[in-house]
């Protein structure tokens, strides 16, 4: 054995038994690698293809052993190529993919990897995902039949095979249960090759009868006797023995430590590889609210609601279809970090069957007699992600990405005028008793949905506990937290963006006369989500479409959002807080209490003691009278005090904006220094005329900074911004390193933009009280690091 060559020479019936026994072991190694590959994919599809490939390479390369070694790769490259295409074409028409099956296979050999790291599984046979271990199996195909049979080789040979069926085991990593078979079939193969392909020491014969004492005398000196013979054959057995112990002694020893080692690390490398990314527009798609209200006759996409293809619908997807309202999810926003709520969502490379998000496992049983079927064609609308009803269950038409903890669908290459697909959604079912009594789950599954930053006005906490001092149970709450909002609120068009806490406030508790208590989906959805949050409500915010049920064309006056909330046993909730349209709106002042204001006891008054009447002086009788002082001295002396007041503010502002700014770059711990390094260029951009606006983010000012008419090449403001992000998310983690850093491109900065003022500009720039008091109310730097940009 070992990695000699084994005999070819045999003649009979042993010859052609080894050389149709290793083309078979090979071809069963690589079937081992690929039923092992198969249980990832949805189907047995790639378990025929990928053992097919490796077949064929070990096939071509036993068939053609007897051409040059020239000859033989390209001829199995070629022949591979052909495979290819035809897996490619089968693979698209199965998955009733449109494109050529050239272009499929180009597209599919760039981006084949990732793709294949990044889908969903089970995944769907389609050409990205079946390209490279149809590639692969027939190279270990390839190389195994050229060193096993070819070079005669066997014990080499199972190399190939071997890595494949490792790189198998790497790929499927914990997403399928252990696969005992096909390691018993590999095992068992390569033991039947090495078995067949063993060398054995040639027999020493007895010599003819006639002739035993001439042979005897006369053979060679390196010819074994039968005694060599046999002792030869007892050290081969003795060494094969030891062999075989000591392999069995490592395994038994290292197999517990291996056994613990698997069990307890999954080895997945989906985790080192990015998946499909939404863009900065769909990140925050709540934002594009505020837009699609003010264009309502922007047309959107098209879209038709029935049956699936030959199916009937069931009562709830009959009453998903003809309802009132048709509701069409864009986004899924669970994180909210004060300022702006994200998407937040992983997705994965998914085929056309979906699997069930966990909201809706407990509806999927009856998945086929429930789907509703839509047909949806894109217009104006832009981004990547696709709209459909919940839950999609299949997708045919497009490529998709999708993420099972918010059953939304993305489009890695983007949406285009004129794309068309097709959904085949679950939809939710109707309202039930159960919400009455239902629960609110708990604990760190849903800590995300929970999650309320820091910075919460005072007013906002209390008027979430007010609304839910009265109301027990969480759908009590939750329905009157709707009530509340739509009650007191006005939904306009014209309502500007945003859902900071400063935008929440004012929209909120401020003033109706100065345009509080007004706006648009985006508030409301973005204020039940807040408030449900303070009073223990899991919460998160949907971006979509109400549309009329049918087929219609979705316009941005159809563009909405809404909360849902997540109830034990029942799934996401959506509510509606959005006024109704013959409602009669009260101001929130009649219903809100106010916090009480502290009252001061009356200082008491003590009895002054009792004072000696002064005498009078008479007065002077005219200008010219001894005694009187001179007007140019009273205005001397008014002058001099009035330049001592100016000359002693002058200087004490200097002072204090000179001890003011030593204090923020130096004073306090890492993260104060880099909010103080923050507020000097907020100061700055206000002293230049150009302040930054109260719903921008660090990101934002700094490309507002950018941004300034009439100034250029100023220095970027980028990595500054990037460090307030860092102090705002972990002000723990926060070095002095960092913090200089931030002083120093705050420095920078300021100098630069100051250097562009006139002179006399600068200096009101340097005498300008007003650093000195625009951020009093802030308890530390941080705090400005932690909320938006306040120009009050």
């Amino acid at each position: 054995m070992g990695c000699r060559r084994y005999a070819v020479n045999d003649t009979g019936p042993a010859r052609w038994i080894r050389r149709v026994t290793v083309p078979v072991v090979l071809i069963a190694l690589v079937t081992s690698a690929a039923l092992l590959l198969g249980r990832i994919y949805d189907g047995p599809t790639v378990t025929w293809l990928t053992a097919g490939s490796g077949a064929g390479a070990v096939l071509v390369g036993a068939l053609a052993r007897r051409l040059p070694n020239w000859q033989v790769a390209p001829l199995s490259i070629l022949l591979m190529g052909c495979y290819l295409l035809a897996t490619c074409w089968w693979t698209a028409r199965q998955a009733e993919l449109p494109a050529p099956a050239t272009r499929l296979l180009v597209d599919a050999a760039v981006n084949g990897v990732p793709r294949l790291l990044t889908a969903m599984i089970p995944m769907e046979p389609v050409p990205d995902t079946v390209v490279v271990p149809v590639v692969a199996s027939w190279i270990a195909g390839l190389t195994a039949a050229e060193i096993a049979v070819r070079g005669r080789r066997m014990l080499l040979g199972l190399l190939p095979p071997l890595l494949l069926f490792g790189a198998a085991v790497f790929v499927v990593g914990p997403n399928a249960e252990p696969a005992r078979w096909p390691a018993v079939l590999f095992v068992a193969a390569a033991a039947l090759g090495l078995m067949v392909t063993a060398t054995r020491p040639a027999p020493a014969g007895p010599a003819p009868v006639d002739s035993a004492p001439l042979a005897r005398s006369t053979a060679a000196p390196d010819q074994p006797s039968a005694g060599w013979a046999d002792g030869l054959r007892l050290r081969s057995t003795l060494v094969s023995l030891a062999g075989a112990g000591a392999v069995l002694l490592v395994v038994v020893l290292s197999a517990p430590v291996v056994v613990a080692r698997i069990s307890t690390t999954d080895v997945d490398p989906r985790r080192y590889v990015t998946p499909p990314q939404v863009d900065s527009l769909d990140e925050n798609p709540l934002i594009r609210i505020s837009g699609w209200a003010l264009n309502p006759d922007q047309p959107l996409f098209d879209i038709q609601v029935g049956a699936p293809p030959g199916d009937t619908v069931s009562e709830a997807g009959r009453s998903a279809t003809t309802g009132a309202q048709l509701r069409l999810r864009l986004a899924v926003l669970h994180d909210y970090d004060g300022v702006t709520w994200r998407v937040g969502g992983t997705y994965r490379n998914a085929g056309r069957v979906l699997p069930p998000a966990p909201a809706t496992e407990t509806n999927r049983a009856e998945a086929d007699r429930s789907l509703v079927h839509q047909r949806i064609t894109i217009d104006e609308l832009s981004g990547r992600l696709l709209p459909a009803m919940p839950a999609p269950a299949r997708v045919d038409g497009v490529r998709v990405a999708y993420d099972a903890a918010s059953g939304t669908l993305l489009h890695p290459e983007g949406l285009t005028d004129g794309m068309s697909y097709t959904v085949d959604s679950v939809p939710p079912p109707p309202a039930s008793n159960a919400l009455i009594t239902a629960d609110v789950p708990a604990g760190e599954a849903v800590a995300r949905t929970l999650r309320v930053a820091d910075g919460v006005p005072a007013e906002l906490s209390r008027l979430a506990r007010q609304i839910a001092e009265d109301n027990g149970a969480p759908y009590q709450r939750a329905l009157a937290l709707e009530q509340f909002l739509a009650e007191h609120y006005r939904l306009v068009a014209d309502a500007p963006s945003g859902h900071a806490y400063p935008n929440l406030g004012f929209f909120l508790l401020g003033p109706r006369e100065a345009g509080g208590q007004r706006g648009t989906s985006e508030q409301f959805a973005a204020a039940y989500a807040l408030l449900g949050r303070l009073i223990g409500l899991p919460t998160r915010v949907v971006v979509g479409f109400v549309v009329p049920p049918g087929g219609t064309s979705v316009h941005g006056v159809h563009a909405v959002a809404w909360p849902e909330v997540l109830f034990s046993g029942i799934g996401w909730v959506p509510f509606d807080p959005l006024p109704r349209p013959d409602s009669v709106i009260r101001p929130v002042e009649e219903d809100f209490r106010p916090a009480p204001q502290e009252s001061t006891p009356p200082v008491e008054q003590s009895p002054l003691p009792p004072v000696d009447p002064v005498p009078s002086v008479p007065a002077a009788a005219g200008p010219g009278r001894q005694g009187s002082t001179p007007g140019w001295m009273i205005g001397a002396v008014g002058g001099m005090l009035g330049l001592a007041v100016v000359g002693g503010g002058v200087f004490g502002v200097l002072a204090l904006r000179r001890r003011q700014h030593r204090h923020r770059l130096t004073g306090g711990g890492p993260a104060d220094r880099i909010g103080g390094a923050w507020l000097e260029v907020v100061d700055a951009l206000r002293l230049a005329g150009h302040p930054a606006g109260v719903h921008l983010s660090a990101s934002e000012v700094s490309r507002h900074s950018r941004e300034l008419p009439g100034i250029d090449a100023l220095p970027d403001l980028d990595p500054l911004a990037d460090l307030v992000n860092y102090a705002m998310f972990a002000p723990d983690d926060a070095d002095l390193e960092q913090a200089g850093v931030a002083g120093n491109h705050a420095i920078g900065y300021v100098d630069a933009l100051r250097a562009r003022r006139s002179w006399w500009r600068r200096i009101v720039w340097s005498l300008h009280p007003g650093p000195l008091r625009w951020h009093r109310r802030r308890t530390s730097a941080v705090d400005t690091a932690r909320e938006p940009v306040s120009l009050t």
